[in-house]
């Protein structure tokens, strides 16, 4: 949310040091400005003076505590997307929502991918018709993104397919370091110009390639946490859904029901705001369950890939 200061008002910000902050997205009344370790890190520059500034930007900002009215009207100006659902849209609550991360979890073949491809089409629809006429930022970590299907589903939903493509930024990654820096850099892009939907397709698999052996689990769910945050940080400052999706591994202590549980760990389950399951259902179709959710119940939806990539309705 914006605030009415701004970083150069901090004493001992300078213009360097405040383009590199706002790059990450810190300002003066962000928690990030008052911790010196990720001041330190993102800035370039000493614990002390971290520190320093860090304690300047508490006493300039006089964070206070607010009442839970104007909790309720921050929360009036999150937005919802549709999926092109109704059934799954009311599993959401009216669909995906901004400020918020929403996790897609399922084996191979769920339709989370499908999904993404979806909601990158739908966020650019009129607001009469669910979306909310802007663009997406699609960041690709398997290689599984296809124009083609953003061509079949925007002429489905009768959009231009070449504007409709324009309107979707892409990046595809190939390492951790290369994620975490596409999310970095997202702040400037998305701060710009008008996106309200990021996804990341899918969150973890990266970190679990490079990170392999007990020995190295505390450093990737060190990075995990950190990197899962910053897109929290990006959903609720700049009022954007945040959709992200998760392998399943195989959970051993399990010995009857469904065999595996989302990747990740506590990391994940605790920063998603919204995570919904996925699973093949009967004849072709795909089962939704919302397994957590801050203020939505346990419920169920199926719905059908089409052929032209939209989800269809099985309301």
């Amino acid at each position: 949310m914006a605030s009415e200061h701004e970083l150069e008002d901090v004493e001992g910000v300078g213009p360097a040091t405040a383009r590199k902050l706002r790059k990450q997205g810190i300002r003066p009344s962000d928690p990030g400005c008052c911790n010196p370790f990720e001041l330190s890190e993102v800035a370039g520059i000493g614990y002390n003076v971290a520190l320093k500034i860090s304690q300047r930007a508490r006493e300039l900002v006089k964070i206070n505590l607010v009442t839970a009215g104007e909790v309720y009207k921050r929360r009036q100006l999150a937005q919802k997307i549709t999926t092109g659902s109704k059934a799954l849209d009311a599993l959401l609550g009216r669909g995906v929502e901004t400020q918020a991360i929403t996790e897609l979890v399922g084996e191979f073949g769920t339709g989370k991918t499908q999904l993404c491809h979806s909601l990158s089409v739908s966020v650019q629809l009129p607001k009469d018709r669910g979306g909310l006429q802007a663009s997406a930022l699609y960041i690709d970590i398997e290689g599984t993104f296809r124009p083609e299907r953003i061509v079949q589903i925007a002429r489905r939903n009768d959009l231009d397919a070449k504007k409709a493509l324009k309107n979707i930024i892409y990046a595809r990654v190939y390492n951790s370091d290369h994620q975490v820096l596409i999310v970095d850099k997202a702040w400037e892009v998305c701060g710009e110009k008008n996106f309200r939907l990021i996804v990341v397709d899918s969150l973890t698999c990266l970190f679990r390639k490079e990170y392999l052996g007990r020995e190295a689990l505390v450093l990737r769910q060190q990075r995990l946490n950190s990197h899962v945050h910053k897109l929290l940080k990006l959903a609720e400052a700049l009022n954007l859904a945040v959709v992200v999706t998760n392998q399943v591994v195989a959970n051993s202590g399990q010995l009857f029901g469904d065999l595996n549980k989302p990747a990740g760990g506590n990391v994940v389950a605790h920063a998603c705001t919204y995570r919904v399951y996925l699973r093949r259902g009967k004849e072709k179709t795909r089962v939704a369950t919302m397994i957590d959710a801050p203020h939505l119940p346990y419920c169920e939806a199926s719905f059908l890939i089409g052929r032209a990539g939209s989800i269809m309705l099985l309301d």
